[in-house]
């Protein structure tokens, strides 16, 4: 199990780098399948992967993602506000066939996973976003792997024993810290490209700091999701790690919040 968790990690990473590193049209593209991906395996949680809520959630995406690339929606209000309306009209011409839980899970899971997603391309896109881009995998997975490595070690406390045993305490503080470390090396190394000064980069460490805590959440959202409906693992496709949402649970979370933050720092 190990094994299969550590070479399928590898080649994760390994597609991560080549994406982000490459950006453009083809981080997009790629981006917008995982986002695909990620919407059915949420969408399964409440059985509308295949109805016509779940086909109108991955036209959403599919024209948010659009948007993205050739700019045509005027203003993103006008996209809300027009999937809102859809997603509700389905839920009238077609009642009782919904519930209501099934219908807001249909409108605000595009939110919550693509356009959350959709950050990093964002940020990758933006001026020193090469660089700064980065950062939403040292707030994420980089804290989950501190926050493992410490746990494993000396934790004792649980954190959140009736959502995920295994997380302590100490882990969660080890995570904090070791993603502020990170963060610190990583922006002092390329503060060139990313016409950091010093105080940019403690500010950039105390943002990744505050995106170590927000990956937690992301990461105890997601679980709690699972609590409440029974189930082990959102998917299948990462054998190890189970489904998109399973390994990209913290990202989604980081991501935005990195890239608004970073924007006013890194110019």
């Amino acid at each position: 199990m190990f094994r299969t968790r550590l070479l399928s990690g590898i080649v994760l990473v390994a597609a991560a780098l080549l994406l982000i590193m490459t950006g453009g049209t083809v981080l997009l593209a790629g981006l917008f399948v995982i986002s695909l991906i990620g919407l059915f395996e949420l969408y399964q949680v409440f059985h509308i992967e295949k109805s016509l809520l779940g086909m109108i959630g991955y036209l959403a995406v599919t024209i948010y993602y659009g948007n993205l690339s050739l700019p045509f929606i005027p203003d993103e209000e006008m996209f809300v506000l027009g999937f809102l309306i859809l997603v509700m009209a389905v839920y009238v011409v077609k009642f009782p066939a919904y519930k209501a839980e099934q219908v807001f899970a249909g409108f605000t899971g595009v939110f919550y996973v693509a356009v959350m997603l959709s950050c990093i391309y964002q940020t990758r896109m933006m001026t020193g976003g090469a660089y700064a881009v980065w950062l939403i995998f040292l707030c994420s997975w980089g804290s989950d792997t501190c926050a493992y490595c410490v746990g494993v070690l000396i934790g004792k406390h649980k954190m959140a024993p009736k959502l995920s045993p295994k997380k302590s305490v100490e882990g969660a503080v080890g995570g904090v810290l070791g993603t502020v470390v990170l963060t610190m090396l990583y922006s002092w190394i390329f503060k060139k490209q990313m016409n950091l000064t010093m105080e940019n980069i403690l500010i950039l460490s105390g943002i990744s700091a505050v995106g170590s805590v927000v990956s937690m959440i992301g990461d105890l959202a997601a679980s709690a999701v699972k609590r409440n409906y029974g189930i082990k693992d959102y998917g299948k496709l990462i054998p190890g790690h189970g489904g998109i949402l399973d390994r990209f649970d913290s990202v989604i979370f980081t991501a935005p919040m990195i890239y608004y933050l970073a924007q006013s720092l890194i110019r």
